[in-house]
């Protein structure tokens, strides 16, 4: 397996875990403001899952635009002046459409208002589908820009080492204890261009 899909299934794997902590958070509140969730008998938004549902993933999508920007996308750079955040935000706004729509359905096409039948259609097939359009969109508008290019110390032009050690380029990293034949100076590091 080549690096290219190592990176694609390692940012997967971590977008799902993310997108899995924001999307347990939301659900937990969804079904606590429509269904009660054996805390209340007057959940306060029965008759208006759709509001609920939006409130529950705004909560998960502050949650989760964390872990994406901070973890998930981790090697990648963003280049809106912001960060990402209008376009996180516009982005995960366009998709909510997706499981609002299927709620939808399900609600008033199909006139299921079980907590089973409404957490299927939204968190099951809605939430399935925004996710893959999220995870696409993230990483072509978003997280665009690759930063797999080894890091340097701000205003230096150092070469990172083995060992998490930074050397500042002409100043090369002298190996204690190894010295020349023909000098009385240390070796110098071969790694070291």
């Amino acid at each position: 397996m080549g690096p290219r899909a190592r990176r694609l299934i390692d940012e997967t794997l971590r977008f799902l875990a993310v997108g899995g902590a924001a999307t347990l958070v939301a659900f937990v509140l969804f079904n606590f403001l429509v269904h009660g969730v054996y805390v209340t008998e007057k959940p306060w938004l029965h008759t208006h899952p759709t509001l609920a549902y939006v409130v529950a993933n705004t909560v998960g999508m502050a949650i989760s635009y964390r872990g994406t920007r901070n973890w998930a996308f981790k090697n990648r750079q963003t280049a809106h002046a912001d960060g990402g955040r209008s376009a996180y935000v516009l982005i995960n706004v366009v998709t909510m459409a997706l499981p609002i729509g299927c709620l939808w359905i399900s609600r008033n096409l199909l006139d299921q208002d079980s907590a089973f039948a409404d957490n299927i259609a939204a968190n099951v097939v809605g939430l399935g589908l925004g996710m893959m359009a999220r995870f696409y969109l993230f990483r072509q508008v978003i997280f665009s820009q690759k930063n797999y290019a080894p890091a340097t110390l701000a205003g230096t032009n150092a070469l990172p080492l083995p060992g998490n050690c930074v050397v500042a380029r002409g100043n090369p990293r002298r190996v204690l204890g190894v010295t020349d034949e023909t000098s009385t100076d240390p070796e110098v590091d071969p790694r070291m261009p």
